[in-house]
This record gives structure tokens, C-alpha cells and sequence, in this order.
């Protein structure tokens, strides 16, 4: 028996990868905010990282932490950031990775919403920030994540991966310094915005590639 795939099922799998992954990432950030929504209580790694952020919080970790805050949420987050996005690439004659920039960032906050009203998670209590309702998954960090990867498939530099990396990394720490979010919840965030900019490349691929 030949165990070999033939080319035409090994590019069949390799199309699927992406929509395979995204979804796999999406499903083990509700698996993850389930098994939180069944405590009564904080992880205890959760309380641990809190406790120490609280500690170390001074005026010049602070003042980026806010800066964070501000950029990666809120209406500049929400709305100038993909809009502007969208709007560089539109003059840069690439439509279609425009409507992929504009699709993968409204899909995650619309996911993130469903989660944080699906599980309700309170807040710690050592917040610095006024926030909406529902701290897991963290929006920020989904925000982060979704640009980083989005990013990364449309402008294939190297440096993009190290920006959109260190950005999504800096977000996750300045959410838990603030108290906005728990540990966990970034973690959340991150898997949120990484498989919807994974699963929406999925149709947009080959439009995408034919504009580069």
C-alpha cells in the first residue's frame, strides 16, 4: 500500500492548515476561560504575578503601562487603528489586504465580547484603569495579537515578527501591571487574536498573495 499523499492532498492539507490552526487556537481559549469560569477563586499563579506587579508599580512603569492602555484600546484601539491600517493599504493598491486588515480586527473584538459575556469574569480588584465588564479574554491583547499576526502574513519581514512579538508581549505585561486583566486572561487574549488572524487569512489567502 502506497502511504504516500499525492500532490494534490498535500496541497489540499496545506490550504487547511491555517483554518485548522486558528480554529484549534480559538477553541483552547474557551477551553481555557472554562476551566477559570469553574474556580470560585483566582488561579494561583494569577494571584502570584498580581501580587507582584502591584509591588513593583512606580511612576515610570506606570506611564507606559497608560500609554498602552490608550493605544491598544477604547476607540483609538478599536477604530483608528484598523481603520488607518486598512486605509495605508488601500494606497498601497492592496484592496484585498485591506478588507483581511478590517475583517481579522472587527472578527476579534467581536469574539473577545462574546467571551467576556459568556464567562463574565470579575476583575482584580487592583485595577488602575476604568474598564468595561468581563475580564477574560483581555480585548488589548487580542487587539495586540490580531495586528501582530495580521501584520506578520501581509508584510513578511522580519522585523515585523519581532515588532509584533515584543508589542503583543508588552501588552500582556502592562494589562496585568494595571490590574485590568489576570494573568490568564492575556493569555486568552493572545489565543483569541492569534487564531481569528490566522482563520480569516484562510480566504483571503490566495486574493492576498496575487496583490504581493
Amino acid at each position: 500500500m502506497n502511504s504516500q499523499l499525492s500532490p494534490a492532498d498535500a496541497r489540499r492539507i496545506t490550504s487547511h492548515w491555517p483554518l485548522i490552526s486558528g480554529v484549534g487556537a480559538v477553541i483552547l481559549a474557551v477551553v481555557l476561560g472554562v476551566l477559570i469560569a469553574t474556580r470560585n477563586s483566582p488561579l494561583s499563579l494569577d494571584q502570584l504575578v498580581l501580587d507582584d506587579f502591584v509591588n513593583i508599580r512606580v511612576n515610570f512603569l506606570t506611564v507606559p503601562a497608560l500609554a498602552l492602555n490608550f493605544i491598544g484600546g477604547g476607540w483609538f484601539g478599536v477604530f483608528v487603528v484598523p481603520l488607518g491600517g486598512a486605509l495605508a493599504f488601500v494606497l498601497a493598491r492592496r484592496r484585498w489586504s485591506a478588507v483581511y486588515f478590517l475583517a481579522a480586527s472587527a472578527a476579534s473584538a467581536g469574539v473577545v465580547q462574546l467571551l467576556k459575556t459568556t464567562f463574565g469574569r470579575a476583575r482584580p480588584d487592583a485595577i488602575l484603569v476604568t474598564a468595561d465588564l468581563g475580564s477574560f479574554p483581555s480585548g488589548h491583547v487580542a487587539n495586540a495579537a490580531t495586528l501582530a499576526v495580521v501584520l506578520i502574513i501581509l508584510l513578511q519581514r522580519r522585523w515585523v515578527w519581532i515588532a509584533g512579538i515584543v508589542y503583543t508581549i508588552l501588552m500582556i505585561l502592562s494589562r496585568t501591571y494595571l490590574g485590568a486583566h489576570w494573568l490568564s486572561d492575556t493569555i486568552g487574549g493572545a489565543l483569541v487574536g492569534i487564531g481569528i488572524a490566522v482563520i480569516l487569512w484562510a480566504p483571503f489567502a490566495r486574493r492576498i498573495s496575487a496583490e504581493t
